[in-house]
């Protein structure tokens, strides 16, 4: 048996720029702008795909608390450069208006592939999402891990969700990035491994093929990295309070830790069938909390939150372990007062009952989002 993961963690979160005073999202980001942020932050800012997107990293963390910080400190960073342009960055995977061909990509060679590579499919990934790195240094204990905890991948979705509306349209769905996302080749659900060996030969077809140049371009909801020794949860919606984010990745790290245990105790989390948890991920990104996920063990629809509270049970000692019990119970807190998604709909709602008309609640909408995505930093 190898020796216990670090269980570091590191994450990425992607911000939608938006104008001010219109709330419409910018097409290009002024001269200057990312060059104000890099001398903040240094290499852990840089442009997305879409020219109106901004992408921060976090350094590796050894705590939840040191996440936290890393945290802050970003998006207090971007909010404070984009102030001075009389911009302001928002923490939802959908602007709730925006137009995605009136979008224009970044001119980078990377993304100039891309753009080539997936044409018009590219073109509508007008979405943002946060990814959890976990860092599990051996490989073969890296997708023993992705195997089972493929599992709490809904879960997880569920508990993130802030993208209910698409082109202006409430789509009824509470992450709608989801089902933009899934358009892309080589995105949903991985294929269990029995090896990291499997993996890496599986890869190997792909790039000898000439298909792909590397594993960077497996963009599944749950990938061993290519560029580091960590398991990357990439499935979630980015939340729009910090510490929403940071209670997802307190829940993953604690799952990881979970199931660690319970293979060094030779026991394993029961693998289901892809087919299986690909309906729960609708579950999740159609409904978020308000609705049930299916318990596969005992074939039926359980309430979102009682499954919240069996695994807070089931992660309690972990999460003791890695220090982070709050941030996890934090997800009574979501259930309690909604996802970004819930509170983004009861908005828009609650101004079309009190007679505005849908653009004035759509402005409303996005004057929460950018509100709610500074508050406590």
């Amino acid at each position: 048996m190898s020796e216990r993961p670090a269980f570091t963690m590191g994450i990425e979160e992607e911000y939608l720029i938006v104008d001010v005073a219109s709330r419409e999202l910018v097409q290009d980001l002024p001269e200057g702008l990312m060059a104000s942020c890099e001398e903040i932050i240094g290499g852990q800012v840089s442009p997305e795909f879409l020219r109106s997107q901004i992408e921060i990293g976090t350094q590796v963390c050894a705590t939840i608390h040191e996440a936290r910080g890393e945290l802050r400190r970003l998006r207090r960073a971007v909010a404070d450069v984009c102030s001075e342009y009389g911009l302001a960055p928002i923490a939802a995977s959908t602007h709730p208006s925006a137009d995605w061909y009136e979008q224009r990509h970044t001119d980078k060679p990377r993304y100039n592939i891309l753009a080539r590579a997936l044409g018009g499919v590219i073109r509508r990934l007008l979405i943002c999402g946060m990814h959890v790195h976990v860092g599990i240094e051996d490989p073969d204990t890296r997708i023993d891990l992705m195997n089972q905890v493929l599992y709490f991948v809904p879960h997880l979705l569920a508990l993130s969700t802030s993208s209910p509306f698409w082109n202006g349209t409430d789509t009824g769905l509470k992450s709608y990035r989801t089902s933009v996302f899934r358009a892309v080749p080589r995105t949903g659900m991985p294929d269990e491994f029995e090896s990291w060996h499997a993996f890496q030969r599986h890869v190997a077809v792909l790039v000898g093929a000439g298909v792909i140049e590397d594993a960077t371009k497996l963009w599944w909801d749950l990938r061993p990295s290519a560029r580091y020794p960590t398991l990357e949860l990439r499935s979630n919606d980015i939340c729009t309070n910090i510490e929403d984010t940071l209670t997802i990745a307190a829940l993953y790290v604690s799952l990881l830790s979970m199931l660690y245990q319970r293979r060094v105790e030779n026991q394993r989390w029961r693998i289901y069938s892809r087919m299986l948890i690909e309906e729960n991920v609708w579950r999740a990104q159609r409904y978020g909390i308000s609705e049930s996920l299916i318990d596969f063990g005992r074939g039926e629809l359980v309430p979102y939150p009682q499954l919240v509270e069996e695994i807070i049970e089931l992660v309690g000692e972990d999460a003791a372990l890695l220090d982070c019990v709050a941030e996890v119970h934090n997800a009574r807190a979501i259930l309690e007062r909604g996802t970004s998604a819930d509170t983004q709909l009861d908005i828009y709602h609650n101004a079309l009952a009190a007679g505005a008309d849908e653009n004035e609640a759509l402005e409303l909408v996005v004057d929460w989002l950018i509100a709610e995505t500074v508050k406590g930093v």
